[in-house]
């Protein structure tokens, strides 16, 4: 039944062709029994047709060396013999070694044929050696028969080891070509990784894992410390997994992809570091960093997670599958453990198992009573007929002794003692209750102890069904049956959703592209740059006109409170400036240029704010509303002015203060102006505020019909007799001398007012306030023709007008400090700020949360659905086309 090959000769390199060399086969045959020392070695075999059904089963083509080197299910494609395995592949064009497995066929038939060629002479010997010694009783016969039968059984074994052994090493060698380059017609990808990267977009795409995404995964569930990290372990031929002493390990769902590949490594999806899994310290390594992960993904309050992590490995003779370890299912939570801990588990488990098409590997502890198991009765609701369920018993070398009745394990294994249903039962052994024992050594003790089992001697247990390695073949072989039966018909249903989301974005955004969010983010940044650049584009005067109308808001108060009125009390102009000197340094030195680096830093956040939330008409997007306001948020706060700029800031001032000499006219009149601007705010604040102490005049008592309080009555009365005093003497000082405020005081009682010394003097403080300001606006008049006296230095003149020089000094301060402000702006701050705003940028580009966070909304969710179920489709085709050319 083989085909000819001589026309496709080109598909299979030369050294394929080749491998007859490196495999000694006169020596395999040299090794073999001939039919006299069989003779020799049989010691009577009546009835020889009654136990022949048992030799069979140590002979038959189920067992035989060539179905052990190749495979069973090639053996059914190229011999036509019926196989002892428990799941046969259905389909041959999977197995990634059937290239190597046809260049050693024709010797290994023929090696076949010698085997049957001696089974045949010693039924011969066996007839005639019976005929000799009838003698013997029949038990001792079938005894001896047995023995020998058993130690034909552990030679075959020995040469199959072997054989098997010399497989893996020129296995191992082909794939090690085919990496450098020799085979080069071979697929970029393996089609278990492009398989699982389909499963890494599905969970990033929907990670509830809801029933849209029914594409098959080995999902292993068991009680907690049941095995199922020791068994993903020996399938995985590593010991990746951390581990803990009754302590719960696994917290999270992890993925494991197995592939084959010349080197035993393993890597993360979101990292580059390969692990080498024949190196020690990178074991520790690789475990470490899953703990770590794992613990990351846990949030606060909560003992697992729902989020998936996901590890690839490769490896000489690994089988080709995805599964998924899950955290094992618990019966009591437990200190330390979040009160809805089990619940967590059992809807984690659930969501995984109720996947139609998921294959569901339930791990039994064999070592306690199955009375106990939690996990059987949620495995059988959620597969009731066991069509996708494959039941592990672990832990039979400890069963086996402590289980008093060994039919116990037997009822197990046959699906009799538990009411879940299986498609296969297995029973492995996957340590020594040592953590740090080798994968090698454990495969070596699980193999010596079936071979001495009684389990396996007795019949209880049939071959096929123990050890992890035909385990995890008949995993493999359901796993890729599962995956050619259902993933067209996946692909057609992302087909089906893809077409729905895009005929919804159609009619909700005919005239927009489909930008999802990582397109939108990039849009944005571009338009915050934007924005930004165009505070370069601010003019001078802008930008000077602005600092010095904030600057003087800032500081008019403390200039007129502090400085100006304290000045003007004084006896003459050489106090007058003198104080104003001594006032103007002290505030130089310690505050001004302190409030002066404040207002520009707020007028550069002004302007910025102004640029990123203004709207640009019919082009303005608000989809981006929420992330400019996160960036100018955080740019703001990152941003700090330049810590110099206040030295070189107070020496300008300084300076600027210290100048008294007005050079024009122009000058001394904008002064003046200026000052009479200051003191009418000033003097229409103190109206309002006694306005509010006395209440509403007579007009508008009688227009809105209002009244005046009692206290307000008393202010009233108080103000007209302060109001007399100021009339009585023009020239009085700010503040009431104490047999004043007793005078004013005793005069309102004649009137039967009732008055506290304090609301006398606190009143006194506006009218006077109002008297003083109404002074200083007539004396502003009368200086507008002293320009000339003040070229004289008021020589000969009873007019002074100190005070317009001082309100001067003031004004040319703040435009030059307006003008260093702009300077520092546009030269060094307003680029410092552009480079702040791509940092934050760069930061919220590599964070995905904050992107979620902050582009938002049905259409960008459209979006970002759309991308994924096209990828989800591309990847779905890209692994069809590949599976049907591997076919």
């Amino acid at each position: 039944m083989i085909p000819d090959l001589e026309d496709y000769k080109w598909i299979v390199p030369d050294f394929i062709w080749e491998l007859d060399e490196l495999v000694d086969i006169e020596k395999l045959l040299k090794a073999l029994p001939d039919a006299d020392d069989l003779a020799k070695l049989m010691p009577d075999f009546e009835k020889i047709g009654e136990s022949l059904a048992s030799l069979k089963g140590f002979l038959s083509p189920g067992y035989n060396l060539v179905s052990e080197v190749i495979g069973a299910s090639d053996l059914l494609l190229l011999l036509g013999s019926p196989g002892e395995t428990a799941f046969r592949a259905t389909d041959q064009g999977y197995d990634n070694d059937k290239q190597f497995k046809k260049g050693l066929l024709g010797e290994l038939i023929l090696l076949q044929q010698q085997i049957q060629q001696h089974e045949e002479e010693a039924r011969r010997a066996a007839g005639f050696s019976s005929q000799q010694k009838r003698k013997v009783s029949d038990k001792e016969k079938i005894d001896q028969l047995q023995e020998e039968l058993l130690r034909t059984q552990l030679k075959y074994q020995r040469m199959l080891e072997r054989l098997e052994k010399e497989n893996k090493e020129l296995r191992k060698l082909v794939l090690q070509r085919d990496e450098k380059g020799i085979h080069q017609r071979k697929l970029k990808k393996s089609l278990i990784d492009m398989y699982s990267e389909v499963l890494d977009i599905l969970s990033d795409y929907d990670a509830s894992y809801n029933t849209q995404d029914h594409l098959p995964r080995v999902v292993v569930v068991g009680d907690q410390s049941a095995g199922k990290t020791s068994v993903l372990e020996m399938i995985a031929q590593a010991r990746i997994f951390p581990r803990g002493s009754g302590e719960m390990m696994t917290r999270s769902p992890v993925k494991v992809t197995l592939s084959e590949g010349p080197h035993h490594v393993a890597l993360f999806k979101d990292s580059s570091r390969e692990f080498d899994l024949t190196k020690e310290e990178d074991l520790a390594a690789l475990r470490n960093e899953i703990e770590i992960r794992m613990r990351n993904s846990v949030k606060e309050g909560c003992t697992v997670s729902t989020e998936t992590i996901s590890l690839s490995v490769k490896g000489p003779g690994l089988q080709r599958m995805v599964l998924v370890d899950l955290p094992g299912v618990i019966s009591t939570v437990t200190s330390g453990m979040a009160p809805d801990t089990k619940e967590t588990i059992f809807s984690i488990s659930k969501a995984y198992m109720q996947n139609p098409n998921a294959i569901i590997l339930c791990i039994q502890d064999g070592s306690v009573d199955a009375e106990r198991s939690i996990v059987t009765d949620l495995v059988s609701q959620m597969d009731p007929q066991g069509k996708r369920t494959i039941f592990v018993l672990t832990k039979v070398d400890l069963a086996e002794k402590n289980v008093a009745s060994p039919n116990r394990i037997q009822q197990i294994i046959e699906g009799k003692l538990f009411p879940m249903k299986a498609l296969g039962y297995f029973a492995v052994v996957t340590g020594k209750g040592n953590s740090s024992e080798s994968i090698e050594s454990i495969k070596e003790y699980e193999e010596e102890f079936f071979q001495n089992s009684k389990l396996l001697k007795t019949s209880m247990l049939k071959a096929h069904q123990v050890t992890t390695k035909n385990l995890s073949l008949a995993v493999s072989d359901c796993f890729w049956k599962m995956v050619r039966e259902s993933v067209e018909q996946q692909a057609d249903a992302f087909k089906a959703t893809r077409f729905n989301l895009e005929t919804e974005w159609k009619n909700n955004y005919p005239r927009l592209r489909e930008l999802d969010r990582n397109e939108l983010f990039e849009k944005a940044k571009n338009e915050i740059l934007d924005e930004v650049i165009s505070l370069t584009q601010v003019t001078p005067k802008h930008w000077e006109e602005m600092l010095e109308k904030t600057l003087w808001e800032r500081v008019s108060t403390h200039v007129i409170e502090n400085i100006y009125l304290p000045a003007a009390q004084t006896a003459n102009s050489g106090t007058f400036n003198t104080t104003v000197d001594i006032k103007l340094k002290q505030w130089t030195d310690k505050q001004l240029p302190n409030k002066a680096v404040e207002v520009a830093w707020e007028t550069l956040q002004e302007e910025f704010s102004r640029f990123m939330t203004e709207k640009k008409g019919k082009e303005h997007d608000d989809i981006f509303d929420k992330l400019k306001q996160a960036v100018k948020e955080e740019t703001i706060k990152r941003h700090k002015w330049n810590e110099r700029a206040e030295d070189s800031l107070r020496v300008i001032q300084h300076n600027a203060l210290e100048d008294r000499s007005i050079s024009d006219k122009q000058q001394w009149d904008a002064a003046i102006h200026f000052m009479e601007e200051t003191l009418q705010s000033r003097l229409k604040d103190t109206e309002s505020v006694i306005e509010d102490m006395v209440g509403p005049d007579w007009k508008k008592r009688w227009l809105h019909w209002v009244g005046r309080t009692k206290e307000q009555n008393i202010r009233n009365e108080t103000k007209n007799e302060l109001e007399k005093l100021i009339k009585c003497n023009e020239d009085h000082p700010a503040y009431l001398a104490n047999d004043e405020v007793t005078t004013v005081r005793k005069n309102l009682e004649a009137r039967g007012v009732a008055v506290d010394p304090c609301l006398i003097k606190d009143t006194w403080h506006q009218i006077y306030r109002r008297y003083f300001l109404k002074s200083a606006l007539n004396h502003c008049n009368l200086c507008r023709r002293g320009f000339y006296y003040y070229q004289r230095h008021f020589v000969d003149s009873e007019l002074e007008c100190n005070d317009i020089v001082l309100f001067w000094r003031i004004q040319r301060m703040l435009a030059i400090t307006a003008n260093t402000l702009r300077q520092q702006l546009t030269n060094t701050e307003v680029r410092r700020l552009e480079k702040n705003v791509k940092e934050v940028l760069e930061d919220f580009a590599e964070d995905n949360e904050k992107k979620v966070m902050l582009l938002t909304g049905k259409r960008v969710q459209l979006a970002e659905d759309l991308k994924k179920v096209r990828e989800i489709q591309e990847k779905l085709e890209a692994f069809i086309e590949a599976l049907h050319q591997e076919k």
